[in-house]
């Protein structure tokens, strides 16, 4: 009887949702909007005036996939820092300006790729606009109308009682009809609340009623755990809807954590480039071998692979084969052993004490084909299971 390769076709990367028509904006080589990819940014936590540590993290930012960095100025040696910065960053600096109007300038000076402000919290912002408006056109600066919850213009506040997504999405548009009136158009906003339901509930008003590119933001997330949760409903939310331009996961966690989140949420819906993943069963008591040891090893063994590579780490003989089949690498383990499989074929079968070896010796032979074949910079294959 000839063998029936049961090995499932693979079939193009389709994203969640067709994106939202909006304009777009440049901040510096990156483009924001317009169908533009989702890009994601993060901000340095060291004190901006201490130059080489905020270089030092930003290139940490950058080798962790980071399109964007944002850096905090509130003093006069922030400011006076940012020239430096802009300058010597492999990535777009955004300058994150609070309270004093003066720093916009400065930033916009230094050569900033974008400045955020905060109208909220920047005492008379809008009778600065007009001076802001022609110094960022002149220099070619996109602005980020950044509303936050925590500090929402007052006559805002008093309207509407809280800072409801009704409140924000007010704010964030009529700070941007002032930059308008002055013919300034380089604008992205973010409306952003510590409340994924807020949040997503104001981001759904904000890009029915504009056109406007934006930027996605659950604010003061929280710790890595809980932050990473909320961020991912908030963003999937919105981007299932083709919502949302760029992203910041805010978590109180090192910067290179927000990077690593955020860079997985775009993957996981098809909004960027799949690269390593690991496919691995929770475990129960049909699994005959330690599936949680098997699969943090081989993580571990793959950690920096940059193919779109799925691998498959599978505990008994239920579901183990069928995924183990449907992914590019794959082991169903059992009885002590495991059976390897390549691109749905069985290759081999080794003992248990050689999974590990074994599988990532086979997703080097695959990643070193994939890169002769191009794979690398082309669309993600998407193995449907």
């Amino acid at each position: 009887m000839t063998a029936i390769s049961l090995g499932v076709p693979e079939v193009p990367a389709r994203p969640i949702a067709e994106r939202r028509v909006s304009r777009q904006i440049h901040v510096g080589p990156v483009a924001v909007g317009g169908g533009a990819p989702v890009s994601v940014q993060s901000m340095t936590t060291t004190r901006t005036s201490d130059i080489g540590a905020t270089l030092q993290q930003i290139a940490e930012l950058t080798a962790s996939g980071c399109q964007i960095v944002r850096v905090a100025c509130p003093t006069q040696d922030d400011a006076d820092a940012l020239a430096t910065i802009a300058r010597k960053s492999q990535i777009p600096v955004i300058a994150d300006i609070h309270f004093q109007p003066k720093y916009v300038f400065a930033a916009i000076e230094a050569g900033c790729a974008a400045v955020r402000v905060n109208p909220g919290n920047i005492k008379q912002f809008d009778d600065k606009v007009k001076e802001i408006a022609r110094a960022a056109k002149d220099h070619g600066t996109p602005i980020r109308i950044g509303v936050n919850a925590g500090s929402l213009d007052k006559r805002l506040l008093q309207k509407y009682g809280k800072a409801t997504p009704e409140a924000l999405v007010e704010s964030a548009l009529w700070e941007a009809s002032l930059f308008e009136e002055h013919g300034f158009r380089d604008i992205k906003i973010s409306v952003k609340h510590n409340d994924p339901v807020v949040m997503v509930e104001a981001y759904r008003q904000l890009a029915a009623q504009s056109d406007y590119p934006l930027h996605l933001g659950v604010t003061e997330a929280g710790p890595a755990f809980q932050g990473t949760i909320k961020s991912a409903v908030a963003f999937g939310a919105l981007l299932s809807q083709g919502i949302g331009d760029t992203i910041r996961v805010s978590l109180s966690a090192p910067p290179a954590e927000e990077v690593k989140v955020g860079l997985q949420i775009l993957e996981s819906l098809n909004l960027k480039q799949r690269r390593l993943e690991i496919v691995s069963c929770p475990s129960c008591g049909r699994a005959q071998v330690d599936v949680y040891k098997l699969a943090d090893e081989v993580t571990a063994g793959l950690e920096g692979m940059e193919v779109p590579l799925r691998v498959a780490v599978m505990g008994c003989v239920v579901n183990g084969p069928g995924e183990a089949r449907e992914a590019d690498l794959g082991v169903a383990s059992g009885n002590g052993k495991g059976q390897i499989f390549v691109k749905g074929e069985v290759i081999k079968t080794v003992p248990e004490s050689k999974i590990v070896e074994t599988l990532i010796e086979e997703a080097m032979k695959i990643a070193e084909q994939m890169e002769q074949d191009g794979v690398v910079s082309g669309e993600p294959a998407v193995t449907v299971s």
